[in-house]
């Protein structure tokens, strides 16, 4: 089975690798990759959202004048090189590690949603990002995996802020015609169709191909012919519908995954599952080792052995739980092949005293791995998920941690990566998870440092203003405009703030006191200006006052434009926020920010945190690299006034200050120190080439280290 290239591209032959290069995601994080389609057309290159395919198809006159640039020759030469080398060279980590035998028991990593790039629109926020991460490692290690998802034809929810400042979820039919994604077909042409059903319930799926470096992500798609109305909404979009609907997909995801695995012939022998929503994998593998003989012991047991899952959230509402009735029409002859009761089926999905399927219960059963994504983070699911194993003292729960980590070639801005290639040498990829090569980012001139971050937080502002033009042409009034960051300005020091607008993560706890708060940010000699972004669920009303209390701040004429609320954050904006702000504020109400890798991206960039001791930075905070409050702790009546007047004294007392404090050279050195330090703790101790490194050596070896090595 191949992809084929749908809307086929007309290129030069001179220029014929090009297809190659816009339809694998390696170009992604390779700068000189996209420089190269950047030089093409910078117009277009930002207009469309940094989507080579869409350029190539529009650049066509272009295109055949640059068959003849040598200069754009010599530095295509260089990238489709560097692209070859990188795909197909076998001096790789893996090989190295477990020998070329090794290759033929992939390691199958299940996720709902998968953050690639802002062209994809197949994720929501940090968990799909983290997935997107952990493949784009996984293709620097050379490690056979394989991703398993969804296809979303509408991706997820656009959000747009009305004049009153509330969030309104829209969603567009998306052309994939022009996105780096290719449906999958047999060698006639033909498109690849595969048959799932479940009891009598029959249902077809077709298959698109993403390809990231080495690595392969097969995404299902039911938005097809041959199936019912209802079934055709069960791909459409990320978590929409109601729990019925909720269930279809994630019965796909996790069974209809698994066999489409088999369906493609692809060797998987150990399957991840990122979190709750592909839970029935296990099920489902269970389901075949009793299918060719075993007893349901046996099949668990040899579930156990081949089977992970990762937890990513502390909070209750975070995991999918579904009503017993709702399974039965799915189950009822599944169970009977399960050779169960349909009391002992429902009791794999059981948590104690609580009614329901619970998808996270029926995991941590099931996989015999199991882990959290921060230290802190495995401590408090050991404690929430100890009734599944009254017997054991706490610190015996079987849910250990590898904490999250971020792909540093993609977060990292270019400058910062030309400057690393420059001081640190070229081998600091490879080198990035060991911390001692770090170290020599103390020997760096201030002034480059400086110079490199100025530079990233023009592109913001830039980035900011030009999305303003556009949204002033669409009509938007004035005072959305000013709430979306008119009045920004370079020289005043920048705070970012951008996550997924959930309560527990108070986003508003900067406002606790707003007269002082006044009194910090608009001081005319030291001014600060905070810069909001960050899209709430679609049904989370909650989150949405959240948006709606700060783009009233934003518009308020008494903050004089130092507050702006961005509208519609998503990867591309993202990157430009965690590399041009000067200061990254977290404050989740602690323990309930599992990890929170935006810090980690921020600290790469040499951008410090002022964040909550909680997730990561629990972790990562030293005293030098940053800013870390205590939390004061869930019981405390008083918790949000004490943390907020702990936030305000360290920007009084500490932050802007030393920001100010500039010599005269105009360089802030003191700054830079701290910029210094966040890099040399973070980029080595949270890449994510450390974190696929620690899950092959924790868990997935234990599928390689079966095969001798030659």
């Amino acid at each position: 089975m191949i992809p084929q290239k749908h809307q086929e591209l007309a290129l030069p032959e001179r220029l014929s690798r090009l297809k190659d290069l816009a339809y694998n995601l390696w170009w992604s994080w390779r700068h000189e990759a996209r420089f190269l389609f950047r030089e093409i057309d910078p117009i277009l290159w930002e207009s469309s959202n940094h989507n080579p395919v869409l350029l190539l198809h529009r650049s066509k006159d272009k295109l055949i004048q640059l068959s003849n640039d040598q200069r754009f020759l010599a530095h295509y030469d260089q990238v489709v090189d560097a692209f070859d080398h990188d795909t197909s060279c076998s001096d790789t980590w893996f090989e190295r590690r477990f020998g070329n035998d090794a290759r033929n028991r992939a390691i199958a990593y299940f996720s709902a949603e998968f953050g690639l790039h802002a062209s994809l629109p197949l994720y929501s926020g940090g968990l799909g990002i983290l997935a997107g991460d952990h493949l784009k490692s996984a293709s620097d290690l050379d490690l056979p995996l394989v991703g398993v998802g969804f296809m979303y034809p509408k991706g997820y929810v656009t959000q747009r802020l009305g004049a009153d400042g509330w969030q309104q979820n829209i969603y567009h039919d998306l052309n994939w015609d022009y996105a780096p994604i290719l449906p999958l077909c047999r060698p006639d042409g033909e498109r690849v169709i595969f048959d799932f059903s479940l009891g009598s319930w029959q249902l077809k799926v077709a298959v698109w191909l993403v390809h990231i470096g080495r690595v392969s992500l097969y995404l299902m798609d039911t938005n097809i012919d041959g199936n019912s109305p209802i079934d055709r909404e069960i791909t459409t979009q990320l978590y929409g519908g109601d729990h019925s609907m909720r269930l279809r997909q994630e019965i796909v995801l996790g069974i209809g995954g698994l066999r489409l695995l088999r369906f493609l012939g692809i060797p998987a022998s150990f399957f991840h599952a990122n979190e709750g929503h592909a839970s029935f994998l296990f099920v489902e593998l269970l389901h075949e080792k009793i299918a060719a003989g075993l007893s349901l012991a046996e099949a668990k047991s040899e579930t156990a052995q081949e089977t992970l899952f990762t937890t990513h959230t502390p909070v209750p509402a975070g995991h999918d739980v579904f009503e017993s009735q709702l399974l039965m029409p799915f189950f009822q002859d599944y169970i009977n092949e399960l050779n169960l009761t349909q009391e002992e089926f429902l009791e794999l999905g059981q948590s104690p005293n609580e009614v329901g399927w619970n998808m996270t219960a029926l995991a941590l059963k099931l996989a015999g791995h199991k882990n959290a994504v921060s230290k802190k983070h495995g401590e408090v699911s050991r404690e929430m998920w100890h009734k599944l194993w009254p017997e054991k003292a706490l610190h015996e729960v079987p849910i250990d941690y590898i904490t999250n980590g971020v792909h540093l070639g993609f977060w990292v801005q270019s400058d910062l990566q030309q400057l690393f290639n420059w001081r640190l040498g070229i081998h600091w990829v490879r080198a990035q998870d060991n911390p001692g090569f770090w170290e020599g980012i103390g020997n760096i001139p201030d002034q480059e440092i400086w110079n490199a971050h100025l530079r990233a937080k023009d592109r913001l502002l830039s980035i900011l203003e030009h999305r303003l033009k556009a949204r002033w042409q669409e009509g938007a009034e004035p005072g959305q405009i000013l709430a979306q960051g008119a009045l920004l300005d370079r020289e005043i020091l920048t705070i970012g703030f951008a996550r997924r607008f959930a309560t527990y993560k108070r986003a508003n706890l900067i406002f606790h006191d707003i007269e002082r708060l006044k009194r910090i940010i608009l001081n005319p000699a030291r001014p600060v200006q905070l810069i909001f972004a960050g899209k709430a669920h679609p049904a989370d009303n909650n989150g949405k006052a959240l948006i709606q209390q700060i783009f009233h701040l934003a518009k308020d004429p008494a903050f004089a434009g130092h507050i702006s609320f961005v509208e519609d954050y998503d990867m591309q904006l993202a990157r430009y926020l965690v590399q041009g702000c000067d200061l990254w504020l977290n404050n989740p109400i602690p323990p309930l920010e599992a990890c929170g890798t935006s810090g980690q991206k921020a600290a790469s960039n040499g951008v410090p945190n002022l964040s909550i001791l909680d997730g990561w930075w629990e972790e990562g905070f030293t005293g030098t690299n940053g800013w870390g409050i205590e939390g004061i702790g869930k019981e405390s009546s008083d918790r949000n006034a004490e943390e907020a007047d702990k936030i305000y004294r360290a920007l009084e007392s500490q932050i802007i200050p030393l920001f100010y404090d500039r010599s005269s050279d105009s360089i802030p050195h003191g700054w830079v120190k701290i910029m210094k330090e966040a890099i040399r703790t973070a980029a080595p101790r949270f890449s994510a080439q450390r974190m696929v490194k620690e899950y092959v050596e924790k868990f997935y070896s234990k599928a390689f280290e079966q095969v001798p090595v030659a």
